[in-house]
């Protein structure tokens, strides 16, 4: 037999055997057993098979069909499902037959951001104690592992459903595990969380190209993104290399929502942060095909020396203005943490009331718990009256108050303290420290230096470490200042 001829027939022999590899239904790791499916809304199953294989998936007493498109790609959703904790299998079958075991029926959050949405249980305030009582079999945990980026979006991506047991917490997401924890004892059905970070990141890389093409003052990030090719050498800090590799690949998954913790790697931006962050939110609502996707992010921590200028401005106080300012996105809350960072460490270990204060909009906005308070209080309008100017809030909850936080431990009123960070200015636009007072639902705030006021701020700064005004609820006032640029 001639060599060529041998060759030929090894080709065709090869051909064929990649064609029944194939014609096999494969899905995507997210899509696995132990998983959590979202209960209320329709639910996306979806995967790969040989072009024109017929495929069928059964659950729960349904079962869908379709037909794989000539890119092999096929997709059917499952009608709502009531919540279940009763484990029960996810059936897939085409040229091969998948059965999925152990799979739930609850609610399914993505918990998102950089190294303090990435800091894990162990590396968390109680570690060893938080592990230990980690064992939650409705609550099933998913890593996106490692550090990847793709010029381009990826279908495919790594990771595996684990159940929540002292081991597979102990290295998960601290914010995530705690706001799961909470959610699931609040309401009492499976939690599923996906955790997709990665510390020292900006929100340019996790956004959607849609996302920026939604936002006209980002242009010339879209111009960027749509020149990538496939072989576009990308890092971790290029627009929507991130996503592409570690969030697409979970898309178009049902979920109730995502938590974000992040900022500080774009800490010296003000409202092009805001810009961005409506970028974010509106792609990852696209991509995961739910334009009532949830949302809720964490306004970065109280962290450096304090500064003893009373008109502030330095820092992250600008970043956090944005963030705040970001809340007119609907379907989205902010935890406000400045009461528990650490001057000296930008992972301050305190997630437990992270998770805690992101669980608690949740539970209000998404979940109609409406007898929570879901944040302290946070500047809603100022008047000027006379040598004073009285100022308004939003989430006054059962009343205002001076507080105290002390690690775990609950928010103390300190009945006969004094409101701190508290500065005015006038015409002349010299800021002093001010005296202030809560007057029911307000607080008013003067300084003997100035007879004509014009602007207040209040812990806007790096680091308000000594700010205390709180509701009663125990949740601190958000930072902000009603004079404008």
């Amino acid at each position: 037999m001639k060599k060529s001829s041998l060759l030929s027939i090894i080709s065709i022999i090869l051909i064929s055997l990649s064609h029944f590899v194939i014609a096999d239904i494969k899905l995507p790791n997210v899509i696995g057993a132990g998983m959590v499916l979202q209960r209320d809304m329709p639910v996306p199953v979806w995967g790969w098979a040989d072009e024109g294989e017929n495929v069928s998936v059964t659950f729960a007493g349904q079962t869908k069909k379709t037909t794989a498109d000539a890119n092999g790609k096929w997709m059917v959703k499952l009608d709502p499902l009531k919540a279940n904790g009763n484990n029960s299998t996810l059936t897939i079958i085409g040229n091969n037959t998948i059965k999925l075991e152990n799979i739930l029926v609850g609610e399914v959050w993505i918990c998102s951001g950089q190294s303090n949405m990435e800091w894990s249980v162990r590396q968390s305030m109680n570690p060893k104690e938080e592990a230990a009582a980690g064992f939650h079999p409705w609550i099933r945990l998913f890593n996106v592992p490692g550090h990847t980026v793709s010029p381009l979006p990826k279908e495919e991506g790594a990771g595996q459903w684990e159940v929540c047991d002292p081991k597979s917490v102990d290295r998960f997401s601290a914010v995530g595990y705690y706001f799961g924890r909470r959610i699931h004892k609040e309401l009492q059905v499976p939690i599923g969380l996906v955790g997709s970070n990665w510390g020292g990141t900006r929100i340019e890389p996790w956004t959607t190209l849609a996302g920026f093409e939604s936002v006209p003052e980002l242009s010339d990030i879209v111009n960027k993104v749509k020149n990538y090719k496939q072989d576009t050498k990308v890092g971790g800090g290029d627009p929507s290399a991130i996503y592409n590799s570690m969030v697409n690949p979970l898309t178009p998954l049902a979920m109730r929502g995502g938590i974000w913790y992040q900022g500080e790697s774009n800490g010296n931006e003000g409202v092009t942060y805001y810009h961005k962050k409506h970028a974010l939110v509106n792609g990852w609502r696209k991509a995961f095909q739910n334009k009532d996707l949830a949302f809720y992010w964490v306004q970065l921590a109280n962290f450096r020396q304090e500064n003893p200028n009373p008109e502030g401005g330095d820092g992250w106080a600008k970043l956090r203005e944005a963030q705040t300012q970001a809340l007119d996105i609907p379907g989205t809350g902010m935890a406000v943490i400045t009461d528990i960072g650490a001057a000296n460490d930008i992972h301050p270990k305190n997630k437990q009331d992270v998770g805690s204060r992101l669980a608690q909009w949740a539970l209000h906005q998404t979940y109609g718990k409406k007898n929570l308070v879901p944040s302290g209080p946070l500047f809603k309008s100022h008047k000027v009256e006379g040598k004073t100017i009285r100022l308004s809030f939003n989430h006054v909850g059962s009343g205002l108050m001076i507080g105290q936080k002390n690690g775990l431990t609950p928010t103390q009123e300190i009945k006969n303290g004094k409101l701190e960070h508290f500065s005015i200015s006038g015409k002349d636009n010299k800021w002093h420290w001010a005296n202030a007072r809560i007057d029911g639902e307000t607080v008013v705030v003067d300084s003997n230096e100035v007879t004509e006021p014009v602007a207040v701020r209040y812990g806007f700064t790096d680091n308000p470490a000594k700010a205390n005004l709180y509701n009663k609820e125990g949740l601190p006032a958000g930072p902000f200042r009603t004079d404008t640029e």
